[in-house]
């Protein structure tokens, strides 16, 4: 968690990091991949951007929230983004005016973490960060597992592995016999 938030203290002095904000922003507040990611087009939010239509893999489609700080960086980039000469409906563009590749979101990930004195960060780790910060907070793992966009729970279940110390917390404060023993 502290590296991440270390990431999110990143402060944008110009578009592109604005843009590289808004990005590190969405992926770790809706658990979204890096493809899911650069394919988002403007027209994918809902309910005043609150929600926004994911298309995933196997070409499913769900809708995941957006958090406030997400909400902002985007609106922040589209200020931006709106400055830039384009036909595309694509939400990240690089400074040609067209869609994002995933490889410059890969290399901007890794210069932007550099920056902020981290080791090189991908953009999968926003993810699993999104997935077990969630379960550490004590979230439903069906909950977690239909935002990742996972087909079943086992796909889910390794984000559990680095929560098992967080679990075995919660289970000795809630669990009726441990408390009792713990009282002793």
């Amino acid at each position: 968690p502290e590296d991440v938030e270390q990431l999110l203290n990143f402060k944008p002095s110009n578009r592109i990091e604005i843009r590289d904000m808004a990005i590190v922003e969405l992926m770790y507040s809706s658990g979204l991949r890096v493809s899911e990611t650069v394919n988002i087009n403007m027209g994918d939010f809902e309910e005043d951007m609150t929600f926004l239509r994911v298309l995933g893999k196997g070409a499913k489609t769900r809708k995941v929230p957006l958090g406030r700080f997400a909400v902002t960086a985007i609106n922040n980039w589209i200020i931006e983004r709106d400055k830039i000469l384009t036909k595309s409906d694509a939400l990240f563009l690089n400074s040609k005016g067209a869609r994002l590749s995933i490889r410059s979101v890969q290399l901007r990930l890794k210069k932007m973490a550099t920056k902020q004195g981290l080791p090189p960060i991908h953009p999968h780790m926003l993810r699993h960060s999104f997935a077990t910060h969630l379960l550490d907070q004590g979230a439903d793992l069906n909950a977690i597992k239909d935002l990742l966009g996972h087909n079943s729970i086992a796909a889910t279940q390794h984000y559990t592995q680095s929560s098992m110390a967080k679990f075995q917390e919660v289970y000795k404060k809630a669990h009726p016999k441990e408390k009792k023993n713990n009282q002793k």
